[in-house]
């Protein structure tokens, strides 16, 4: 039982139990009635998502200087009280259940998901490989 950090449109693990979209937008092109058959996500949550604003930071990121920005600003967003009181959910349900969240980006070092996977095992969450 646990949480998986995963990447949206690809297969699924045997256990991996209800996928979560951290992401801004729906995948484009998909009908609304797809997205989890497809293995996009069973529920879109966007609060986990960074702003429209930080997203544009993470992805014009070329230097370490230009990705720990992303970062402080992304773990800025997550402390207000609603998305860290959701984090602190997510950690306490990986200990009895099957999950996972994920965004769109093909490596995770240079994702949202890294620092979504920090915060998360900070808050002692059971996070599967």
């Amino acid at each position: 039982m646990g949480l998986r950090v995963v990447r949206l449109g690809t297969p699924r693990h045997e256990q991996e139990g209800t996928r979560i979209g951290t992401v801004r937008r729906p995948p484009r092109g998909v009908p609304k009635a797809e997205f989890a058959s497809q293995n996009w996500y069973d529920v879109w949550y966007p609060l986990l998502a960074p702003s429209a604003e930080t997203m544009k930071l993470g992805q014009a990121a070329v230097t370490e200087a230009d990705w720990a920005a992303f970062v402080k600003r992304y773990r800025a967003e997550m402390a207000e009280p609603e998305a860290s009181r959701t984090l602190d959910l997510l950690a306490a349900l990986s200990q009895h259940s099957d999950f996972s969240v994920g965004c769109y980006c093909e490596e995770e070092a240079h994702c949202h998901r890294s620092v979504l996977r920090a915060l998360l095992q900070a808050r002692g969450a059971r996070i599967e490989a």
